[in-house]
């Protein structure tokens, strides 16, 4: 399933994901820290969608209440929940 996410709170505007039977194909940024976002969409592709929350749900970003990694979880839960 192919989504483009809106994001909230973030340097980024929206987040274009592909998840196919819980797995994370591919992830991509809209604006941001292109360096740090590219490095998150490689390392979370083929990762199954319930981990990447585990691992990067809550991160906060700077005195902010979210980050993009957070708001990749939001976007996640909600092909997921």
């Amino acid at each position: 399933m192919t989504l483009t996410y809106k994001t909230q709170g973030t340097c980024s505007s929206h987040i274009e994901l592909d998840v196919e039977d819980g797995i994370v194909k591919e992830v991509a940024f809209w604006g941001g820290c292109n360096g740090n976002l590219q490095g998150i969409s490689r390392l979370v592709k083929g990762m199954p969608v319930k981990e990447v929350i585990a691992r990067l749900e809550g991160i906060r970003c700077g005195g902010r209440p979210t980050s993009c990694p957070d708001q990749l979880c939001k976007a996640l839960h909600t092909l997921v929940d």
